[in-house]
């Protein structure tokens, strides 16, 4: 699609796609409105065929997959023995194999194939053979349809938990997202298709931005080597606190019962008055020049204007403007807490006894 008269080539980790075809303001508010296509070919596309992949990527990953229905999706985390992520990936099962979407396939393929063992299971990086499709719709596939993967984010699924807002009050529950899995040689057919239906080609400029508007992490952007799910609010999708023991379970345990991960996600609306904008890997400050963290994601929303997403220190305050370092001087940031400094969960278990200052109320008091 990048031969489109005007496309403008997407760099860093969506390179290989349009950024956008011209207009991308036209292109935001044709995907807020629900008539939108996206190429999104530089996604990895991983098969997982055979009798025993389901119960075997449940018993190595983050999720619950061991009883997963047919065409309903979901994501996974593999985590190192520390609880960091390593990969995350979109789920979906079609009866034949599992199919995982997801921005790291050949690392994903090669540790998998590590991980078979004796288990009666195939792995296949697909990537040159399917490319994926973003639409804004809010359904998944059928029988018979291609490989539809349809974003959870933001909904806590069963088994996961909360830090920031209830489902019902959380910015992203309004975006509808999925992606189609097309053979990649039917690509720009399948686009024609969809525009031929009234549809609108965009680029990664809208799609991020309605990506960072609902506060979904991606992996290639917000995680790190030390990042952990807790920090992202992942729990709500990614993670399945009472499935059994995985690599890394032991973390995810841990800070969920005792709380406040090391950092946490927020969103920031950035001062666009001055037309200075930071970069992703900008160095996030406090009003007195303190450095708490660093910008992760930045986008042009084509109705909240600049806004971003940043990783801080926990001890990061929250009820302040912030400043982010950029080219001319420091832009002001008004936050939105994501993740709150103390990182209690929705459903963390009550202390049954004294606990160390600031992790709970001791009881009688």
């Amino acid at each position: 699609m990048l031969a489109r008269r005007g496309a403008v080539a997407a760099g860093g980790p969506d390179a290989g796609v349009a950024w956008h075809y011209g207009d991308p303001s036209a292109e935001g508010r044709a995907l807020a409105r629900g008539g939108a296509v996206a190429d999104q070919s530089h996604l990895g596309v991983v098969r997982v065929a055979g009798p025993d992949r389901l119960t075997w990527l449940h018993s190595i990953t983050s999720q619950d997959l061991a009883t997963l229905p047919l065409h309903t999706s979901t994501e996974l985390l593999v985590l190192d023995p520390h609880g960091h992520v390593e990969h995350a990936a979109g789920v979906v099962d079609d009866g034949e194999a599992t199919w995982l979407l997801t921005e790291t396939a050949p690392a994903l393929a090669a540790w998998l194939d590590r991980m078979r063992f004796m288990m009666r299971v195939e792995v296949t990086d697909e990537t040159d053979a399917f490319a994926a499709l973003g639409e804004p719709v809010d359904a998944e596939g059928a029988p018979g349809e291609p490989v539809t993967w349809r974003d959870p984010w933001p909904r806590t699924a069963a088994g996961g938990t909360r830090y920031g807002p209830p489902d019902e009050r959380h910015p992203g529950t309004d975006r509808a997202w999925r992606l189609v899995l097309v053979p990649r040689a039917d690509l720009v057919e399948e686009v024609r298709r969809r525009e031929a239906a009234g549809w609108t080609l965009v680029g990664t400029w809208a799609t991020e931005a309605d990506r960072v508007a609902a506060w979904r992490p991606r992996a290639t952007r917000e995680v790190d080597h030390r990042t952990i799910p807790h920090e992202l609010d992942w729990l709500r999708t990614a993670v399945h606190l009472h499935k059994g023991c995985y690599r890394g379970q032991e973390t995810v345990a841990r800070v969920h019962n005792l709380g406040r991960p090391p950092r946490r996600l927020v969103a920031l609306h950035l001062d666009g008055s001055g037309h200075l904008l930071p970069e992703a890997g900008a160095v996030v400050r406090t009003q007195d020049g303190r450095e708490v963290g660093t910008v992760t994601s930045l986008a042009r929303h084509h109705e909240l204007g600049p806004v971003a997403l940043a990783v801080v220190k926990r001890s990061a305050p929250g009820d302040e403007e912030l400043r982010v370092d950029a080219d001319g001087g420091p832009v002001s940031a008004g936050q939105e807490v994501v993740v709150p400094a103390e990182g209690v969960s929705a459903d963390r278990p009550a202390p049954r006894g004294p606990v160390a200052r600031g992790l709970g109320v001791q009881p009688g008091r």
